[in-house]
């Protein structure tokens, strides 16, 4: 990049300005002016291809100029004062349209707008149509003034950039307060338990379910920066703390664990530790997410319960059932060869054997209707436990 490239940017950065320094620019021409006793008075930036006035006295209406037209054009080159006394007698400016052509401009001064980097942006500058020769006050004054017009131009944009990344840093902030509000609520809908651990087991953060888990099993508050112990079940700390110690180191832990077994309040969680890393995958924290599983065990354990009984039901039909069915079916054989020599005794044989079934039949009801029971009073006692 050029240093004319790297010149024009820095002008950018100065072409929007408040009005307030608008105003106090105003004011310096005039002083200038009335200092150095001309008509014209000019503030101006010039970038790749023109001169823009930024405060003018004297001008009209005019509010730029083209840079290669212009006495400016010279002064950006410089790191001090330009004196043009009389540019009818000065080879670089004889030509300017300004000076062979109205308004006939002879006498020229100005400094160049130097900035904190390097960079001269624009000039401060007065003419008049006749010579001039400047005193020691008014060389001074020009360039004092010259001096106060950068220093406003500066503050105006470290102003203007400061109020921006004020702007920006508060819709930043604005948009990690909703991201933070988004996640805090769908933090907190959930209904397993989510909480966040560090390297020393602190709390780092927590969920309304774990909570209000913790308050209404173990009478405990759970707070930001306790010992995670302080909290937990007695009965799993030292589970607790050997699973905190693998995702630590790494591992992604998943267990199972079945909570005041043989008690009215008995469930089941299944419980992930996942190490949590920085952007150096660096673990710094363990998420512990918990889930109620009571309802997947109890229904696993109906179902086992289902099968039990099913198997008996198989059971009883394979063997049991068959055998006064057999016998039945034999008798039959029996009556149909001999029908005209019953004896009263097949009576008894078919009334043994129908009863026989008869109560075969009624134990695979009653089971049937003890498993079914079974069920009924399992369910009602998980939603309750957890």
């Amino acid at each position: 990049m050029s240093n004319e490239t790297e010149r024009v940017e820095a002008v950018n950065r100065f072409k929007t300005l408040d009005a307030g320094v608008n105003n106090d620019f105003n004011e310096l021409v005039n002083l200038i002016a009335s200092i150095c006793n001309v008509p014209v008075a000019l503030i101006s930036l010039i970038d790749d291809k023109m001169q823009w006035f930024k405060a003018a006295l004297g001008t009209g209406d005019l509010n730029c100029n083209e840079r290669e037209l212009s006495f400016c054009q010279e002064t950006i080159t410089r790191d001090d004062i330009l004196i043009v006394p009389d540019a009818t007698l000065d080879a670089r400016f004889a030509n300017l349209p300004v000076v062979k052509n109205p308004p006939h401009i002879r006498f020229y001064a100005g400094v160049p707008l130097i900035t904190f980097d390097g960079f001269a942006v624009g000039t401060l500058c007065v003419l008049d149509v006749k010579p001039v020769q400047m005193n020691d006050l008014q060389i001074n004054a020009l360039k004092i003034l010259g001096k106060q017009v950068l220093n406003l131009i500066e503050l105006n944009w470290s102003m203007q950039s400061l109020m921006e990344q004020s702007m920006n840093t508060h819709k930043q902030n604005r948009v990690i307060e909703d991201s933070e509000i988004k996640l805090k609520a769908v933090f907190d809908s959930s209904k397993d338990i989510h909480m966040l651990i560090g390297r020393k087991m602190e709390i780092l953060a927590f969920n309304r379910t774990a909570f209000n888990y913790v308050k209404s099993h173990y009478g405990k508050e759970i707070r930001v920066g306790a010992h995670l112990l302080t909290v937990a079940n007695q009965e799993f700390t030292d589970a607790l703390t050997a699973n905190i110690i693998k995702a630590l180191s790494g591992q992604i832990v998943d267990v199972e664990w079945h909570l005041r077994p043989n008690t009215p309040t008995s469930c089941w969680f299944s419980i992930n530790f996942e190490p949590i890393k920085n952007s150096a995958d660096i673990v710094i924290g363990v998420a512990v997410n918990a889930t109620d599983i009571t309802l997947q065990k109890l229904h696993a354990e109906q179902i086992d319960q289902q099968n039990a009984a099913l198997e008996r039901i198989a059971t009883i039909q394979s063997h049991e059932l068959r055998r006064p069915v057999a016998s039945l079916m034999g008798l039959m054989e029996v009556i149909k060869l001999e029908e005209n020599q019953i004896d009263g005794n097949y009576y008894e044989l078919m009334e043994s054997t129908i009863k026989e079934l008869d109560d075969k039949i009624r134990t695979i009801v009653s089971e049937s209707e003890i498993t079914i029971q079974n069920t009924k009073e399992t369910i009602p006692q998980l939603k309750s436990s957890c």
